[in-house]
């Protein structure tokens, strides 16, 4: 203002511009150079394009060997139009379905309930409608509910009295109750019981043999439950009712970022002795209820870490680590008796997409072998 008095306007707005919009301008340049120069990489991949099953039509290897060729995909049920001759190119022949229900902290026995076991949202028909789409086309289906929370983990629940866990777990039955219902009238191939439901295992084992029960009363099918790929499994009672016991496979296989196949490979051996060891424990196949790797250089040191906002920018893009992940994984797993599958995640989502990378044709390779 004083200077505007003594100068005019046109010195006062020149002055303003060197001292606030320049800076201003300069970083925002920096920011952008940034972001450019994350986001590309120097990776050219050779796309086989003879792998891709172009016929429209499910091979449906599942038959000949039993392996579990899955993906997770996000937006099946809500109202987005199903893109099924592009999981069919890929060899993908199972499709992981997954309804959320809500908690809002680690600490809240409230959760979000049906209000009806077995009468059907807008929401519950459209999975359902999907899931008979999918079945239309010869693809197989897992229903795999997710607890989803505003704040914490669901690994972590936890709640100091008797009370609000018995009130924790009833709300969670119903739940499930309700899921089975939707897995028992779709035919579902698989339902998922549980995912990543660690604290609630062991405060209330009981409490889960029991729902175990009365699923099957309901459902017919093959169950599994989705353990964190850190998780003590040593509950007998618990996965001899399972048919597959499901992992939440991101294990981590690298110490440093942007590593060669051979270090990935290398990282994987401790990790298989240990699920061969379970395998043979409780004489039952591992599935790989999720498995999947961002698009970045760190994407084999912890492989579970969602980015942030600011790592989406700075976080340095790579296609080919997301790539030689897949293709490590493949080479080591695919063909141990005791692996069942895997359902990689996700097929679309911000931070683990594999439709249209590299990792979508790695995939379609090691799918479609005999």
């Amino acid at each position: 203002m004083a200077t505007y008095k003594k100068k005019g306007l046109k010195i006062a707005l020149k002055r303003f511009a060197i001292r606030f919009l320049l800076p201003v301008l300069f970083l925002f340049i920096i920011f952008k150079s940034v972001v450019y120069v994350n986001q590309h990489e120097d990776f050219e991949y050779q796309w086989n394009y003879t792998a891709e099953n172009t016929t429209n039509i499910s091979k449906n290897r599942f038959l000949i060997d039993g392996k579990i060729r899955g993906m997770n995909v996000f937006n099946i049920g809500r109202k987005t139009k199903l893109n099924s001759k592009e999981f069919i190119k890929s060899n993908i022949e199972w499709i992981s379905v997954i309804p959320y229900f809500y908690q809002e902290t680690e600490n809240s026995s409230e959760i979000n309930t049906p209000k009806e076991i077995g009468i059907w949202s807008k929401r519950d028909s459209s999975f359902i409608t999907d899931i008979k789409k999918l079945h239309e086309q010869n693809f197989y289906v897992m229903i795999k509910p997710h607890l989803w929370m505003s704040s914490g983990w669901r690994s972590t629940i936890n709640f100091d009295t008797e009370k609000d866990w018995n009130l924790w777990f009833e709300n969670y039955r119903k739940n499930m109750i309700h899921y089975a219902q939707m897995a028992k009238i779709t035919n579902a191939d698989l339902f998922c019981i549980g995912t990543e439901l660690r604290s609630s295992l062991k405060e209330q084992p009981e409490k889960w043999l029991d729902l175990i029960k009365e699923i099957k009363t309901i459902y017919k099918g093959k169950i599994t439950y989705a353990a964190n790929w850190d998780d003590d499994i040593t509950f007998t009672e618990f996965w001899n009712e399972m048919d597959y016991i499901g992992i939440q496979a991101y294990f981590p296989l690298t110490k440093n970022s942007n590593p060669t196949l051979s270090e990935i490979k290398t990282g994987w051996d401790k990790h298989i002795k240990y699920l061969k060891d379970v395998s043979k424990t409780y004489n039952k196949r591992i599935l790989f209820t999720e498995v999947g790797y961002r698009t970045d250089l760190n994407a084999t040191v912890k492989p579970w870490e969602w980015s942030n906002s600011l790592q989406r920018f700075t976080r340095k893009k790579s296609d080919r680590i997301q790539h030689l992940a897949y293709k490590a994984l493949f080479e080591k797993l695919w063909d141990e008796a005791w692996f069942a599958g895997l359902f990689p995640w996700e097929w679309n989502s911000g931070d683990f997409p594999i439709y249209g990378k590299p990792s979508q044709n790695v995939i379609a390779i090691w799918y479609g072998k005999k």
